[in-house]
């Protein structure tokens, strides 16, 4: 018999109403409210990363390719370049592509009455893959490619739809100023108002037909201002970009759109690090919590240490009995604290109950990815750290004296 665990149980199942019963129901709150913020924490971290990540990467791809990017990077007038069957067929042979699409982008001014607004369009073509972005879609439809010419339809952003305030199916009047100084216009019809959430998008960009910046500036049928890929995995785009570069033709060159818009990914990156910190403290505070709760119960038994002693157990033996007992609470902490924690972050997948300001956090509901494979670390880490720490203050029965502990009241 292990009698060690024996004499745990029976402390378990009796005085229901001591102090160190008190002490270890506080303990196992404690724990179960640590464990269950640092699920609910890293379920809304993950969404949120993932959220945010997947409405960058819908607008603008994983990883641009271009020819002559240096010269490009930090313009908005693109230069042309005829599209390089190479390198295409290349970049749809890498297995973590999902699409490659062409793009090209021009400054312009839209004109509705006397509302003025400033907008970087870009070009798509019939190859553009919408599905992605259709829970953008706030009023009307993308727009409609015919079998030649050019589209005279344009997507914008509620934000400049609400600054224009025009409706779906006005005609707007779009100006582009020329590299000589010369404008042109011409008349679109709004199709239809997309949100991304994101500001810097939403009050900057609008999507047009390719070919008609290809008309605006003269550019052949076959020219472009570089590829856009669209990965499986968006966490691969920085090791996919940097395979594309060193096998793409002289002179093209590939970036991740991490590279090219920085600061919104420096602000997730910063999101992490919060997240971090706040898992750091939520181990501390659950060891802390158990660390004192085994300490109330090795004072409150010195009598049974001392008599434990005099018949003639070991010190690991009654070290055993408070391990047993606080790794049962630690177990059932554990345990609440997950059941909780998956529960609150399903409840938010399946209602949506926490809201946000989208002007501050890009998206108006709390978004929830419960990884597993993270619950079961935490669950694993929490245990082996309380246990660890548990270690040191079940020392206190070395220092205990049979003789004087018995006499102890």
């Amino acid at each position: 018999m292990n009698i060690s665990y024996f004499i745990a149980k029976r402390i378990l199942s009796v005085k229901r109403g001591s102090f160190s019963r008190f002490i270890a129901g506080l303990a196992i709150t404690a724990t179960t409210l640590s464990v269950m913020v640092m699920i609910i924490a890293l379920s809304f971290a993950n969404g949120f990363d993932k959220v945010i990540s997947n409405k960058v990467f819908s607008f603008w791809g994983h990883v641009r390719v271009q020819e002559g990017f240096a010269a490009n990077q930090g313009t908005t007038e693109d230069f042309p370049v005829q599209e390089n069957k190479e390198a295409e067929k290349y970049l749809h042979s890498i297995p973590q592509v999902q699409f490659v699409e062409k793009y090209a982008t021009k400054s312009a001014i839209l004109k509705f009455e006397t509302n003025i607004e400033s907008v970087l369009l870009k070009g798509v073509d019939r190859d553009f893959n919408f599905t992605r972005m259709q829970d953008f879609l706030q009023q009307g439809k993308w727009l409609a490619f015919p079998d030649s010419g050019y589209s005279m339809q344009i997507d914008i952003s509620q934000y400049t739809a609400d600054k224009l305030e025009v409706k779906v199916g006005d005609q707007l009047l779009v100006y582009f100023f020329q590299s000589d100084g010369t404008k042109k216009a011409r008349k679109l019809t709004v199709a239809g108002f997309f949100k991304t959430g994101l500001e810097e998008y939403d009050k900057n960009f609008a999507l047009c037909d390719i070919n008609l910046i290809r008309r605006l500036n003269d550019w052949a049928p076959d020219e472009i201002a570089g590829y856009e890929l669209y990965l499986k995995d968006y966490r691969m785009a920085d090791s996919v970009s940097a395979m594309a570069y060193k096998q793409l033709p002289q002179g093209w060159y590939s970036k991740s759109i991490k590279q090219i818009y920085p600061n919104i990914f420096d602000w997730l990156n910063l999101q992490q690090q919060v997240r971090s910190i706040l898992i750091g403290i939520m181990i501390i505070i659950a060891a802390v919590n158990l660390i004192t709760c085994l300490i109330i119960m090795v004072l409150e038994r010195v009598r049974m240490t001392g008599t434990l002693k005099a018949l003639g157990s070991t010190d690991w033996t009654i070290q055993k009995i408070f391990l047993y007992n606080t790794g049962f609470i630690a177990l059932s902490g554990i345990l609440l604290g997950t059941i909780l924690g998956i529960g609150i972050c399903i409840m938010q997948q399946q209602t949506g109950f926490i809201k946000l300001n989208e002007e501050s956090y890009f998206i108006s509901t709390a978004a929830v990815d419960i990884n597993w494979i993270q619950v079961l670390i935490v669950d694993a880490l929490a245990f082996i750290v309380c246990i660890a720490t548990l270690i040191i203050p079940t020392l206190l029965v070395r220092k205990v004296n049979p003789v004087t502990a018995i006499q102890f009241r």
